[in-house]
This record gives structure tokens, sequence and C-alpha cells, in this order.
């Protein structure tokens, strides 16, 4: 009997709103952008911070996740603090930035830079 593999579902869901974010990256990316990385260095009170930045070549270790703007890659170091995540961009009348709602974060300091799991 033939196993059917099914599709992995994507480490982090994008709402539509941060993968428009993400096309406008790509449409105004630096010359030999390959698409925006999503990672956790350690930095700040509690820990962890998460970083987009503009990458020019993909690490074979990292997560790829398709939009139709463009590709996020989800280091593969961090994978594992954002399995779950849902990933929105947020814009108000005073700051406007990528909002994570992240199932594995134990905590979070109080200025919402930085968290632990």
């Amino acid at each position: 009997m033939a196993t059917i593999a099914r599709p992995r579902p994507a480490a982090l869901i994008l709402t539509p709103s941060a993968e428009a974010r993400i096309a406008d990256l790509m449409a105004n990316a630096p010359e030999g952008a390959v698409g925006v990385k999503l990672s956790t260095p350690r930095r700040g009170c509690s820990g962890l911070a998460y970083s987009v930045d503009y990458i020019t070549a993909a690490d074979p270790f990292d997560e790829k996740i398709a939009t139709a703007g463009g590709d996020l890659y989800v280091d593969g170091g961090s994978i594992l603090y954002l399995i779950g995540s849902t990933m929105d961009w947020v814009e108000d009348d005073f700051t406007a930035g990528f909002v994570f709602a992240n199932p594995n974060a134990k905590g979070a300091c109080g200025c919402g830079e930085s968290f632990t799991v």
C-alpha cells in the first residue's frame, strides 16, 4: 500500500497584512536580495527578539515560506521558538511594525522588544 504524504503545514502563519508588507519590502529591496529573513537574535531584557532583514542568499537550513510578493525565510536556529506563531503587520498613528502572536513565548519584557521561551 502506498503512503500518501500530506503537505507539511507552514511553521509560521502570515496574515494578509504581513504578506502585503513582505511584497512592499521586496518591491523596494536592494539589488541582489532574494527575500527577507526572520530570526530571533539574543537581545533585550528577556533574551530573544524578532528581527527581519533582507538576505542575498538562502541558507539551506532556513525554512522558506513563499508568498505572492516574495519569499520569507525563517532562520533554522530560530524555528523551534516560532512554530505555530502568527506574523502580522500593524500600522497605527504612532507606529508600524511586524507583530507576533507566539504560543511558545513564556514571557516578554515591559517594552515588548524581547521575549523568553
